[in-house]
């Protein structure tokens, strides 16, 4: 039996991390000030939003702050069909914000409000395992390793969704503003790549990574050091790069209207992880025509997300996803 033929599961995925309010830019005010919209956001929450949508059974573990935007976020993921049991709430520190600041292209730059945010403080007796032994895929980010105690939560549970048998998918996920050093930030980053099976990293953390400018070669020394089964190193409207083994290529992307890219690369990986749960295989079992048909999948997904704003809202349907890939090959 392969990882993916787990029997006694009630998840296809189960996500540990953050969940946070992304504030978005959306319009200007009559006094010439910028508008902010409160968009639910958080890169492991946007993944099993894209999952959701496209009718997979999905979990999250993670905290937030027992006030107004925590309780907003929780039902925002009760509305999208992703079960909440795991999500904690605390009086002691506020749910983690972010705002959104867009250049003319809809690329993004970041301020942070987490110092500390409620999704660093899930500690080790809140950790709900219980959902990870019921799920075929455990997916994390590299956020969830910046600080503790959440970081030893999420090593914690790594080690025992591996000691289970549960498929491992990993975000990077790169943000230089949330670590104390960009040191250790590579060095906790690496450390969770010892745990995954599926890998999607973007070209901007390959090279902070690796160092290397090649990615051909750079990903052999990523799958020859840590095994991963399968790399996608995602390039915005080019398309993506994957290495499965010793196997590689590149696969073109799309191009749309694009307005923010946020939670772009989440729907990326929502829809490799959609179409390889569809084939019941571990990915050392993919053949290359099968990934090329993931990666198309992945990369429309993607494209179609960046023509609305915010993260979870602007996850698209298979219906969506499908006509738009259709129109645009």
């Amino acid at each position: 039996m392969n990882d993916l033929e787990r029997v006694n599961y009630m998840f296809d995925v189960t996500a540990l991390g953050e969940l946070l309010i992304d504030f978005t830019p959306n319009g200007i005010s009559q006094n010439g000030n910028t508008l902010f919209e409160r968009n639910p956001g958080g890169a492991p929450a946007n993944v099993l939003t894209a999952l959701a949508i496209l009718n997979k059974k999905t979990a999250f573990l993670g905290k937030v702050g027992n006030d107004q935007f925590g309780h907003f976020l929780e039902s925002v993921l009760k509305a999208k069909g992703i079960h909440t049991s795991g999500l904690v709430f605390t009086d002691d520190v506020p749910t983690t914000l972010a705002f959104v600041h867009l250049d003319e292209s809809g690329d993004r730059s970041f301020s942070f409000y987490r110092n500390p945010g409620a999704d660093m403080t899930l500690s080790s007796g809140q950790l709900n395992k219980e959902i990870i032994s019921q799920s075929r895929i455990f997916h994390f980010g590299s956020l969830s390793l910046s600080h503790d105690p959440v970081r030893s939560t999420t090593l914690e549970a790594l080690r025992y969704a591996r000691d289970n048998k549960i498929l491992i998918s990993y975000d990077p996920n790169l943000r230089p503003l949330l670590w104390k050093s960009l040191k250790d930030a590579k060095e906790q980053i690496l450390q969770g790549l010892e745990f995954a099976d599926i890998v999607k990293i973007s070209e901007e953390e390959f090279e902070f990574l690796t160092g290397a400018a090649n990615i051909e070669e750079g990903t052999i020394h990523l799958y020859e050091k840590y095994n991963i089964s399968l790399l996608l190193v995602t390039m915005g409207e080019k398309g993506c790069f994957y290495r499965a083994g010793y196997h590689a290529g590149y696969k073109k992307g799309f191009k749309a209207p694009t307005i923010d890219t946020t939670g772009a690369g989440d729907a990326f990986f929502g829809g490799i992880l959609f179409k390889l749960l569809g084939l019941g295989l571990h990915p050392n079992e993919l053949t290359l025509k099968e990934i090329d048909h993931m990666t198309t999948f992945a990369n429309g997904l993607a494209a179609l997300s960046t023509t609305r704003l915010g993260g979870i809202p602007s996850m698209p349907t298979l219906e969506e996803a499908e006509k738009f890939i259709k129109a645009n090959q």
